[in-house]
C-alpha cells in the first residue's frame, strides 16, 4: 500500500498584514490522509479551498492570538455552523484564544483543545509537539512529524528562541523572516539573517522563510537568509507545495 508523504502547502506567507493579492500566515499540512490547517491568517481560508473542501479539514492548529495568524477561523466556524451543518473540528491553540472570537454560537461548533509549551498531540498520521517562542504574547512553535519526516514551524519569535528548541532532525523548517537585518532589535521578530542563523544552528536540511512583511524585497530576504544559512533558501509563496 502506498504511504502518502508529509507535505506542506503555503496558503499565505505575508507578515502582520496581507499585501496586494496576498494572505497572512497559513499552511496546509498533509500526511497519510490527515489534513491539518496550521495557522489561519487573513486570506488563507479562500486559498485552502483551492486544495480541499472545508469539510475535509481534520484539525486546525493556531500558534497565537495575533489576528494575522487566526482571523479566518471565524469565517471557517461561520461556514461550518450556518452553511454546512458541521461541528466537532478539533482546534489546538494556546489558552484564551477562543474567547477572542466574535461569532456567537458559531464558536461552539469547534472542539477546542488548549496546548502549551512542551505539550505533544497525536492526530491521525501526524504527531505535533510545541515550544513557546520569544514573542510579545504566548506563541507556540510546532514540530510536526509524519511518515518518518519532520517539519519545524517557528510561528512568530524574536531571537531569544531558536529552531533547536524543536529538536534535531528537521527535514524542513518554515521560519519567519519578517524583515532585513537593518531592522533587527526594533520589534520582536526575526530578520532574514537571523532565520538563516537559527536554521543553521539547528542543522535544518531545508529552509523556507516566511512571514515576510509585504513591502520587504523578497530577493533581498532570500539572499540574506541564504548567506547566514550557508545553503540555498526558498521564500514561501502562495500555492507552493513542499514534499518533506
Amino acid at each position: 500500500m502506498e504511504v502518502r508523504p508529509l507535505t506542506v502547502t503555503v496558503l499565505g506567507s505575508d507578515g502582520s498584514y496581507p499585501g496586494p493579492g496576498g494572505a497572512c500566515s497559513g499552511y496546509l499540512v498533509e500526511c497519510g490522509g490527515t489534513r491539518v490547517w496550521l495557522d489561519a491568517g487573513s486570506g488563507t481560508l479562500a486559498n485552502l479551498q483551492r486544495h480541499l473542501a472545508i469539510e475535509e479539514v481534520d484539525a486546525v492548529v493556531l500558534s497565537h492570538e495575533h489576528p494575522d495568524h487566526w482571523s479566518d477561523l471565524e469565517l471557517f466556524a461561520i461556514a461550518c455552523r450556518w452553511m454546512l451543518g458541521r461541528s466537532g473540528t478539533p482546534v489546538f491553540a494556546p489558552a484564551g484564544l477562543a474567547s477572542l472570537l466574535r461569532i456567537g454560537s458559531a464558536v461552539d461548533v469547534l472542539d477546542w483543545h488548549t496546548v502549551g509549551d512542551g505539550d505533544e498531540v497525536s492526530f491521525g498520521a501526524l504527531r505535533l509537539s510545541f515550544s513557546r517562542t520569544d514573542h510579545s504574547v504566548t506563541t507556540l512553535a510546532a514540530r510536526i512529524d509524519g511518515a518518518g519526516r519532520s517539519v519545524g514551524y517557528s510561528a512568530d519569535t524574536g531571537p531569544g528562541w531558536g529552531l533547536e528548541s524543536l529538536g534535531p532532525g528537521l527535514h524542513l523548517a518554515l521560519c519567519e523572516a519578517s524583515f532585513l537585518s537593518d531592522k533587527e532589535g526594533t520589534v520582536q521578530h526575526l530578520s532574514a539573517r537571523q532565520a538563516g542563523v537559527t536554521a543553521a544552528a539547528a542543522g535544518v536540511e531545508r529552509l523556507v522563510v516566511t512571514h515576510v512583511a509585504p513591502r520587504v524585497d523578497r530577493g533581498s530576504v532570500r539572499a540574506e537568509a541564504a548567506a547566514a544559512f550557508g545553503d540555498d533558501v526558498t521564500v514561501a509563496a502562495i500555492g507552493d507545495r513542499y514534499t518533506v
